[in-house]
């Protein structure tokens, strides 16, 4: 977004590591043309983030909230963005949520936790957790803006809620990620700002659209049991504004990447 260009083009991808795969990171950002980056599970205290990695590359504006071996998230960008913010969800400072003002726009990263193996919170803590975050989530938003406000939330949210964001929607209803109530949980959160999937407002319903595939499927185009975990949402006064969409699949295949691939939305800011 730079000179009278109001486009910008923003990237969003868990990357399992940021220290290991920076190099990774910079390559997804060319290929995509990303000028902002959007990371989860950097998986790095903030003082040995790899700074100097993205300064070289042009993204001198960097935001980021992590932590050792665990979550972790980064907003790096190669244009100025006005204000910061950290926000802590269910009582935790486990370093899931960001933001920036770039363009006139809030945006958010999030990295909404896994859930853990079972669904069920009476026996699986991580699964309450889960479920709280995505409520508070709803709250937070709707009670901070209005749908007429320009805001843009990206990251893994680590729920595939449709049926052709799943391999097999019959067989992953009772998987962590796909469960009706992890759905009805991220639905409610969708619809307090009357939120725009960016996603399926580019890929009609009806057609799979994925984004993670596991590390224990070796030949992972063959099987392609892919779910749509990464996602970007927009504020609906933001939808005349989208310009594109793209998942970068082929990041799949690279040597030592992450299970989850990049999407890339970009988005004129104009006024």
């Amino acid at each position: 977004m730079s000179g009278k260009s109001n486009k910008l083009r923003i990237m969003t991808w868990n990357i399992n590591s940021v220290r290991l795969r920076a190099e990774l990171v910079l390559k997804a950002a060319a290929e995509m043309r990303a000028d902002v980056i959007c990371l989860q599970e950097t998986k790095t205290p903030d003082e040995f983030f790899p700074h100097d990695v993205f300064e070289a590359a042009g993204f001198k504006y960097r935001h980021i909230s992590g932590m050792k071996s665990y979550n972790g998230v980064a907003i790096l960008s190669k244009v100025p963005f006005d204000k910061v913010g950290i926000h802590h969800r269910v009582g935790r400072e486990d370093c899931r949520h960001i933001m920036v003002q770039i363009g006139g726009m809030d945006l958010h990263d999030l990295y909404i936790p896994a859930g853990g193996d079972i669904p069920d919170r009476d026996q699986n803590e991580k699964f309450g957790h889960k479920l709280d975050f995505v409520d508070e989530l709803k709250t937070w938003f709707g009670a901070q803006y209005k749908m007429t406000d320009r805001v843009m939330v990206v990251g893994d949210f680590n729920i595939a809620p449709f049926e052709h964001d799943v391999w097999s929607h019959k067989q992953l209803l009772s998987v962590v990620s796909h469960t009706p109530i992890e759905v009805e949980k991220l639905t409610a959160f969708s619809k307090a700002l009357d939120w725009v999937d960016v996603g399926r407002h580019f890929v009609p319903m009806d057609e799979k659209l994925y984004t993670w595939w596991s590390y224990r499927n070796r030949d992972w185009r063959k099987s392609n049991r892919g779910r749509r975990l990464d996602h970007i949402w927009v504020t609906p006064c933001l939808t005349e504004a989208l310009k594109s969409h793209d998942v970068l699949t082929s990041a799949r295949d690279w040597e030592k990447t992450s299970d989850h691939v990049p999407v890339t939305v970009e988005i004129d800011l104009a006024a």
